[in-house]
């Protein structure tokens, strides 16, 4: 008998990858062209060409492929707390950071370090599902709580009631998988406020765990608050999957706050789940490979061009949608409640969306725009057949 706990989520697996496979057969049997797939976010534009460079010089440095220190290079995790000093005002140094196997480790690590068995993480939905295992991996349970209809903006009192005596942490995702919001930092400093209440009540901290991959994509002269300067018990989780077009890399980080309490017993037990979780240290080649590319993001403007394409084509069809002020998705507003039904009706249109429960926010569809023009123009027709079809 294998585990039941994993045979049961195979059945409730991510939306996300069954609708890539669905795609897949799509393509296959109507051809790549007449198929409008934005099921997967995975990063359209090719890496930038100096960090190409970059790896193929690195690649034949004597030493490089050898084991270093669990938590990575020394000289990579000073560069890498010199960016996040600059970016928080906090004095971050090398002891701060542990690079990891990009953003999903840096997230199974962190909860390894944080959590007992029946511990509460606390999850502003719509948000990325695989958090559910992060969290379950550990014996914590998933606490979602949802964010404000039409603006997706966090609800500080509704997050304030969730918290009970066994809230460890709550998840920020900033801008937002899958919706595109950027958390304003009146509510990041609301949540503070929040936080530092139920603290009181409870006599036990709450950790600010920020999942950051897309703070480098945003648009229209939004900026990202940082999490670090505002929160105390917080750690920043940060991969280079999106801002440099890495994601089949790898590589990623995690930064302590330098104020934390007790920080230090975190960072060992950081380094020691890196270890022991199977990790061992993050890739080699890629911790060298992007410490010349901390603050640098590739597409931009693709994103944003796509971003005005896609939101175009989709309202004008007659959807509605909160354009998004970052990251590379579109969340509409299906125009039936059963976003499930919904997602089945596209695939009848050969077009892949997935539906906004695979993010625990029924009733939206997720399109990532990531994908090429040509897709976004010709799926055009497509939107307004799907549309029309509802009678709406």
């Amino acid at each position: 008998m294998f585990s039941k706990s994993v045979t049961a989520a195979l059945s409730s697996g991510s939306m996300i990858r069954a609708m890539f496979e669905q795609g897949a057969q799509l393509k296959a049997k109507y051809g790549a062209d007449n198929v409008y797939d934005f099921a997967l976010g995975n990063p359209d534009p090719e890496p930038d060409p100096e960090v190409i460079d970059d790896i193929r010089r690195l690649a034949a440095e004597p030493g490089i492929h050898k084991y270093m220190a669990n938590a990575g290079f020394s000289d990579v995790r000073a560069r890498v707390a010199d960016y996040m000093k600059a970016q928080s005002g906090r004095a971050f140094t090398a002891d701060d950071i542990v690079m990891v196997v990009g953003a999903a480790a840096g997230l199974s690590v962190t909860f390894h370090s944080l959590l007992d068995p029946g511990d509460e993480v606390i999850v502003l939905a719509p948000y990325f599902m695989e958090y559910n295992s992060y969290v379950g991996n550990q014996g914590g349970t998933v606490k979602p709580v949802k964010t404000l209809p039409d603006t997706f903006r966090p609800d500080i009192p509704a997050i304030r009631a969730a918290i009970g005596p066994r809230t460890k942490a709550i998840i920020l995702n900033s801008p937002n998988n899958p919706s595109g919001a950027v958390y304003p930092e009146e509510d990041l400093l609301a949540l503070r406020d929040a936080l530092a209440d139920a603290e009181a009540e409870f006599g036990t901290p709450v950790y600010v765990v920020s999942d950051e991959p897309y703070v480098k994509i945003v648009y229209d002269g939004v900026e990202v608050p940082s999490v670090a300067r505002i929160f105390q018990n917080s750690i920043v989780v940060n991969s280079f999957s999106k801002s440099l077009a890495l994601p089949g890399e790898r590589i990623g980080y995690v930064a302590v706050n330098p104020d934390l309490p007790d920080k230090e017993l975190l960072e060992a037990a950081l380094i020691y789940s890196n270890r022991t979780l199977g990790f061992v240290n993050a890739p080699a080649l890629f911790q060298k490979a992007i410490v010349d590319h901390l603050d640098r993001s590739v597409g931009l403007d693709a994103y944003r061009e796509r971003r005005d394409m896609l939101y175009a084509i989709v309202t004008a069809a007659g959807f509605e949608c909160l354009k998004p002020q970052g990251a590379f998705y579109l969340f509409p507003k299906c125009p039936i409640p059963d976003d499930k039904r919904f997602a089945e009706v596209a695939l009848k249109h050969r077009t892949i969306v997935v539906a906004g429960s695979g993010f625990c926010y029924p009733g939206y569809f997720r399109l990532a725009y990531c994908v090429s023009k040509e897709t976004i123009l010709n799926s055009a027709e497509a939107f307004n057949k799907i549309y029309r079809e509802f009678g709406t």
